[in-house]
């Protein structure tokens, strides 16, 4: 069960400890880009170094499968790059290229191609089946995964009743696809017992489409009359549910939903079931002790896993609270949301075996941080780390390969549906301050395991 805050670290040793892991850390991603990840970084440097341009190339993403034919695409990409003043020689080329009919339906070809190949890079298959096969890979390879199934908040109920659906058939073929794998003991067990292979995650706002923070509890009866049915689905297949956290005006009601959900005496002895804190919010240390009181009321035979995460709302986030004159929620420099995550990882780490740590980012300091802390709590063993699908692909191999569970986090659906969560993913992968274009861009391995 969840205990109070442990003694703080020699943080000298700590510090040395990071060091050590971040090294391991860097040393095995070293061998694992490919060609065609090469090939998407230099797209990814080239947008990054032109705002203009950065814009055009999302927004040409956005709209590519609303396009209705290869010519309809060229003209749509002639007019977005028509607004970047200054145009590398590639881009003046295909503005020539798209004077023409053929030369427009030729662009629009190897727009859909390439969109589709980065698409690929993000979204594991069009539907679990699909992906099947990739997830498979991956666990041959050491490494854990959890399916998102891609779609953005609903507005109706037969669209929730359609999401809930999906989600009900997904654990299904993900529990049985997941059968036939060979046995992986790091990926299995850990300290509080037995890890499902399958694992689902799920958002409650495409569970209902009615979540208003000003009537919360219509949205928690709502969502839960669908999610219910998803815990004994999860329970009966032996996979995991995990409730991601969207935006803050739905964090009240995600978390009332789950935790009267679980609570009841019909979940006392699983599914395994988790849920998300956000680093990023100003107040999520205290929202981490409110969950950590519930489990220590609870007392569930299966601990609950909670993923650890810095948050990818904040210019949403930002932008309300500015709107409407409130303070803003969530942290406005990067060091002091890594500072927080730092804090948050070793209260979780501390909390005992009534819950599961996993610890989501693709900062090289946070995760060599998380790691050489559990390993001087003893409890190296009962952490998991996760990346995104896409992001983090390097990064998974290398924590595998230094003995740690890894979980990649795997969206599926099919394109369109994945546009939203596309955009979000470059726009984090060209951003200025992005962690990960600094690392792509050679920052000296103490600059990126520098103390925040």
């Amino acid at each position: 069960m969840a205990s109070g805050p442990q003694a703080p670290p020699d943080q000298a040793n700590l510090e040395n400890d990071i060091h050590e892991v971040g090294a391991a850390l860097a040393a095995g991603m070293g061998s694992q880009r490919s060609r065609g990840r090469a090939i998407d970084e230099r797209a990814m440097r080239m947008a990054s170094s032109d705002d203009e341009l950065r814009a055009a190339l999302f927004r040409l993403v956005d709209v590519t499968p609303a396009c209705r034919s290869m010519d309809d695409l060229g003209r749509h990409l002639a007019d977005l790059l028509g607004s970047v003043s200054e145009r590398p020689p590639s881009i003046a080329a295909a503005m020539r290229a798209a004077d023409t009919k053929a030369g427009r339906v030729a662009l629009g070809a190897a727009v859909t191609a390439g969109v589709r190949h980065m698409a690929h890079r993000f979204i594991a298959g069009d539907s679990p089946a699909d992906a099947m096969r990739e997830l498979g890979k991956l666990w041959e390879r050491g490494i854990a995964t959890t399916v998102d199934l891609l779609g953005e908040a609903t507005v109706t109920a037969a669209e929730a009743d359609g999401y809930a659906a999906r989600c009900d058939a997904a654990l299904q073929q993900l529990a049985a696809g997941a059968a036939a794998w060979p046995s992986r003991p790091l990926l299995e067990r850990d300290s509080s017992g037995p890890i499902p292979r399958a694992n689902l995650s799920v958002k409650v706002s495409a569970l209902s489409p009615v979540l208003h923070p000003e009537a919360p509890q219509r949205g928690v009866e709502d969502a839960g009359r669908r999610l219910r049915p998803l815990l004994r689905r999860a329970r009966d297949a032996g996979a995991h549910l995990h409730v991601d956290m969207e935006s803050l005006d739905s964090r009240e009601t995600t978390l009332e939903l789950l935790g009267e959900l679980l609570a009841e005496k019909e979940f006392a002895e699983g599914p395994s079931a988790g849920l998300v804190v956000q680093a990023y919010l100003r107040d999520s240390p205290d929202e981490l002790e409110r969950v950590l009181a519930w489990v220590e009321r609870t007392r569930r035979a299966t601990p609950l896993v909670v993923r650890l995460v810095k948050g990818a709302y904040w210019d949403h986030e930002a932008a309300e609270a500015r709107q409407v004159g409130w303070d803003v929620p969530v942290f406005t420099e990067r060091a002091e949301c890594d500072r927080n995550f730092e804090a948050l990882t070793r209260r979780l780490v501390d909390a005992g075996p009534g819950v599961r740590a996993a610890i989501a980012s693709h900062n090289l300091r946070s995760l060599a941080h998380a790691v050489a802390y559990a390993r001087q709590a003893g409890r190296e063993g009962d952490i998991e780390l996760q990346v995104l699908r896409g992001l983090g692909d390097e990064l998974g191999v290398a924590i595998a390969g230094i003995g740690i569970r890894a979980r990649v986090y795997s969206p599926v659906g099919e394109l369109v549906a994945g546009m939203a969560y596309l955009v979000r993913r470059l726009l984090e992968n060209s951003s200025n301050d992005s962690f990960l274009r600094a690392q792509a861009e050679g920052a000296p391995l103490a600059e990126l395991l520098a103390a925040p």
